[in-house]
């Protein structure tokens, strides 16, 4: 489908056809112009949006601050794609990105915000383009995707980011320095859980536990059906699935554990220097092969990393959590979502370290941790030169494969299996050492005319 604006200049024409209107000028070079606040059109990115009714919107908005948007795309045509489409009234219009990509040659990067299940189709296909790419968490819905993209990302040689926000905030970095100082001494337990999801159908969560929807209901004339299936199984459009309510189907989302993990993991890892698990294993309330279920919990096991011991990382969801610890004072709450790290000489309860008695004397050390420029800052730089962002996706793949083993535990094909064993996980191979039929979930046959 063709723009319907005519397409903003690209850097390259800018420059080519204005050099000689400007020749013998006294030029003030961009770095200096920059420098007293203001971006040269020569310096900034052309950007376009795969996803542009949700997330997409909320990234846009911060990246338009100081970077041409170009090129929107989105699969519904609905109220909420239209209001982006009126802020950007110059940029392209499309349906399928895969006719954007070819037609807009003058797109430096690309921001990918769409379902989880094309995540990867979309995310790579602009990365063999040589595109810059910024791809909503989790960065895949399958390991086998996370593993292809961020190898395709270190082949092209672009810059990247995965949509986890809350890595360039101060308090991740303020974490590292204190258990790095030995706050909490050696930590061999961390507990993370979430209320997400319920069975409601409001605008904030998603159903899971629930079979698949009865009757054919009409396709809505702004969406184009097919495409938003993407590389899953075909099967007829229903309110059940769009928009938002995607997240807790195996076929469109990663579930809650997806949604949150990459978020709630992350400062866990960097702070306790994790990457893959040597095992992972999950019980549930009863679990169907339409939806995730209603709530679980998920236990992986990573061994010694240098100095520091072994350790078991615990997920909660659908408002289960740990238990409260000795040092967790009465009156202290746990919260509807959280992070608790046990060491064996105190815990740190979200921003709290307890007992009372160990923060009153504990004297915090000098930060040593540079702040972030912000989060899609981050990518912004990277994208003109800069130091790689922070989950770039050298950092946010293996991530996002550690959460997603937590998916294929769930699987209720491996529940009887799974009920005698952990799920012991092989990260160089990317086999399972102990039950190869498990395999086949870590990635799955795309429709036809999908592929990575």
């Amino acid at each position: 489908m063709k723009p319907k604006q005519p397409k903003p200049i690209s850097r390259r024409n800018f420059i080519g056809k204005t050099s000689a209107a400007i020749a013998g000028l006294t030029i003030v070079p961009s770095h200096v112009v920059s420098g007293l606040g203001y971006t040269a059109p020569s310096d900034k990115l052309n950007v376009a949006a795969i996803g542009i009714g949700g997330m997409g919107r909320s990234v846009l908005s911060h990246i338009a601050e100081t970077e041409n948007i170009v090129a929107l795309c989105d699969v519904d045509w609905n109220e909420a794609t239209v209001r982006v489409f009126e802020t950007y009234p110059g940029a392209g219009r499309f349906k399928d990105y895969r006719v954007m990509l070819d037609e807009m040659k003058e797109i430096d990067a690309v921001v990918v915000a769409t379902p989880d299940h094309t995540h990867a189709v979309a995310s790579m296909e602009a990365i063999k383009r040589g595109k810059h790419v910024y791809t909503e968490k989790p960065l895949t819905k399958t390991i086998h995707e996370a593993r292809k993209l961020t190898e395709a990302a270190r082949e092209h040689n672009v810059a990247t980011q995965m949509g986890n926000q809350g890595q360039a905030g101060d308090w991740p970095r303020r974490l590292r320095e204190m258990i790095s100082d030995g706050v909490i001494g050696d930590i061999r337990d961390v507990h993370v859980w979430t209320d997400r999801p319920n069975r409601g159908l409001s605008d904030t969560y998603w159903p899971q536990g629930v079979s698949r929807p009865g009757g054919t209901p009409p396709v809505p004339e702004t969406l184009d059906w097919d495409l938003f299936v993407g590389p899953a199984p075909m099967r007829p459009y229903h309110r059940a699935y769009h928009p938002f309510r995607w997240r807790g189907w195996w076929d469109f989302g990663t579930g809650a554990l997806g949604d949150i993990g990459c978020h709630s993991f992350d400062p866990v890892f960097r702070a306790l220097k994790l990457k893959y698990p040597t095992s992972v294993q999950a019980v549930s309330t009863l679990v169907n092969d339409e939806t995730f279920p209603l709530g679980s919990i998920v236990t992986y096991d990573f061994p010694e990393r240098g100095q520091m011991p072994a350790l078991r990382l615990t997920w909660y969801d659908g408002g289960l959590r740990p238990p409260r610890l000795p040092g967790i004072d009465p009156g202290i709450q746990m919260g509807a979502g959280g992070v608790l790290y046990v060491g064996n000489k105190g815990l740190i309860l979200g921003d709290r370290i307890l007992p009372e008695s160990l923060d009153e004397s504990y004297k915090r050390p000098e930060p040593w941790i540079p702040s972030s420029p912000g989060h899609h800052k981050e990518w912004t730089d990277a994208c003109k030169g800069g130091s790689p962002a922070g989950s770039n996706f050298d950092w946010a793949g293996p991530l996002t494969e550690t959460v997603l083993l937590g998916n294929i535990a769930l699987r209720p094909e491996l529940r009887e299996s799974l009920s005698r064993r952990p799920l012991e996980f092989d990260p160089e191979n990317l086999r399972f050492t102990n039950l190869p039929e498990a395999d086949r979930f870590l990635h799955y046959d795309y429709r036809e005319g999908w592929s990575i």
